[in-house]
């Protein structure tokens, strides 16, 4: 078996190594070694605001173009329609790369089946990976172990579901952190940019995480305690939904009375 390191638990490290070499650099742009204190807080803020901007940009961007798949997988498409453009195109590198990919069963029963997928890397080295899939449970997991160092599903499991025929993956495979209708960060950090509306909300979202996190420090004790937290979130969040609809519809309402001129 090949050696290769494309899903290693290390990338984590070499992803987070170049993250912060990224951040810095943004900052070298407004920051300098010399800077006074004054100037120093003026220059954060001014980093904010750019940075600010840069990422609603992205955000358009996310909503108002699409990046057109590389495949005709179905599954390609499922990620396209909920993922950022950045975020897409490493997922995508994947579907790319299942082209490159062998798939052969190896053993199979009570819809548990156990796969070699051999990927050439070169005209004459394949590497080989074992992969596995549980029919039942909708849960492909590969020894490269991308998807738990990366959150993304790797070329091998990929292939695997490919041969499976399956035409959409479980949601535990599509992460909320990287959906396009997620709130970014920078919405809620403060700076001078920031419209005076959006102080009360900055202020009611520090006040929940503060709460939220010695709930989830308490729930994380056992795993029933857990359950008990995840079975309240649910609830609540049919319950917000629910309310946030209604008030949409009672200013629609509202809103196409006085555009028919009702009183």
């Amino acid at each position: 078996m090949g050696s290769n390191l494309s899903g290693s638990p290390l990338l984590g490290r070499d992803e987070k190594h170049t993250k912060e070499q990224s951040m810095h650099s943004f900052f070298n742009k407004f920051i300098t070694r010399n800077i006074s204190l004054i100037q120093f807080v003026k220059q954060y803020d001014n980093c904010l605001g750019s940075r600010e901007q840069a990422e609603r940009e992205s955000d358009a961007a996310d909503f108002h173009t699409v990046i057109p798949c590389a495949t005709k997988s179905s599954i390609e498409a499922q990620f396209q329609d909920v993922y950022t453009h950045q975020k897409f195109r490493e997922v995508q590198a994947q579907f790319i790369g299942k082209a490159n990919c062998i798939t052969r069963l190896t053993n199979s029963a009570l819809g548990y089946s156990v796969y070699e997928v051999g990927e050439q890397v070169s005209s004459s080295i394949f590497n080989k990976f074992v992969v596995t899939y549980d029919s039942v449970a909708a849960e492909v997991k590969c020894q490269c172990l991308l998807f738990e160092s990366r959150g993304i599903l790797c070329r091998h499991a990929l292939s695997v579901l490919s041969f499976e025929r399956v035409s959409q993956v479980s949601p535990r495979y599509i992460l909320e952190r990287w959906s396009k209708k997620v709130k970014r960060r920078h919405t809620h950090i403060k700076s001078s940019h920031d419209e005076p509306l959006l102080e009360p909300r900055s202020k009611r979202f520090d006040e929940l995480v503060f709460r939220s996190q010695n709930i989830c420090e308490f729930a994380s004790e056992s795993e029933e305690l857990t359950t008990i937290l995840h079975r309240a979130y649910d609830n609540v969040m049919v319950e917000m939904e629910s309310l946030k609809s209604q008030k949409e519809g009672d200013i629609f309402f509202i809103s196409r009375r006085h555009q028919l001129g009702i009183r």
